[in-house]
């Protein structure tokens, strides 16, 4: 105990950490602050995220073309598809009003699909750095 009088307040004494005198680090660069900064690294997460999307698109084009765009070329190959009548028109018009838009459908549906997969595995990159 001390010897102090009862008006007295024992002396402060400050501690510390020898860790406080040391320079402080710069704190971590992230992936989001790099995209954010538009430093060459987050041009590049950036660049690849683009560059998924458009093989994707591209694939889903090439996919419309071979089943869509080859129509024309059906129709010209087996003429008898014009000739011949269902339901009183003609099945190269039955193909055309009934056959493409299930496929325009299902395309954009896995476009959709596979754009959003592309997307969270990107956030996850991000997240994770």
């Amino acid at each position: 105990m001390s010897h102090q009088g009862p008006d007295r307040a024992p002396a402060r004494v400050r501690v510390t950490s020898p860790w406080t005198e040391r320079p402080r680090l710069r704190p971590r660069a992230t992936a989001t602050s790099e995209i954010d900064a538009q430093s060459a690294v987050g041009e590049i997460y950036l660049r690849t995220l683009l560059r998924a999307q458009l093989r994707l698109a591209l694939s889903i084009l090439v996919v419309l073309v071979i089943t869509v765009g080859m129509l024309p070329l059906l129709f010209a190959l087996v003429p008898s598809l014009t000739s011949h009548h269902l339901l009183g028109m003609p099945v190269s018009w039955g193909m055309l009003a009934f056959g493409c838009y299930p496929v325009l459908l299902f395309l954009a549906w896995r476009y959709v699909r596979l754009a959003e997969r592309n997307e969270r595995a990107f956030a996850r990159v991000v997240e994770r750095s």
